[in-house]
């Protein structure tokens, strides 16, 4: 069995997929300190000094100063803040996921058929060169056929 599971892991689709999820992750937290760090700060500035991440409503009676002191008091919040980050994130990492599958997909086109270089005579199917005007079996003339 251990043989069997090593086969199937070191198999180059197994392996690539790892390799995917790993660099995902580390995507994803890049882009979570894209957002958090460098993007949230200005968007909070113009909308009159709110960190986002900050925003919360305590849905369990008494009043909090923040979501720590909220948490550490064991209190039930709604962090709708930290969903608003959340939401930007994803729509960052699918655009940029949208972006490299856009540009993957363009290296991957399918080049255009070459026109083929022969054709058959309509009058007695033999087959001929593409730019022939009249058939060498049947001498019929082409141009109007």
């Amino acid at each position: 069995m251990w043989k069997e599971f090593k086969a199937f892991a070191m198999r180059g689709n197994v392996v690539d997929m790892a390799v995917g999820i790993i660099i995902g992750a580390a995507f994803g937290r890049i882009i979570t300190s894209l957002v958090n760090d460098i993007i949230m700060p200005p968007i909070g500035l113009v909308l009159g000094h709110v960190d986002f991440s900050s925003l919360f409503v305590n849905i369990s009676g008494t009043s909090y100063p923040s979501i720590a002191a909220a948490k550490a008091a064991g209190a039930a919040t709604i962090n709708y803040g930290v969903f608003i980050n959340t939401v930007i994130d994803f729509l960052i990492v699918a655009f940029a996921i949208f972006l490299m599958v856009r540009q993957i997909n363009r290296w991957n086109k399918p080049e255009p058929a070459a026109a083929p270089a022969t054709k058959e005579c309509p009058y007695c199917a033999s087959t001929i060169p593409a730019k022939a005007t009249r058939c060498p079996n049947c001498t019929s003339d082409l141009r109007g056929a």
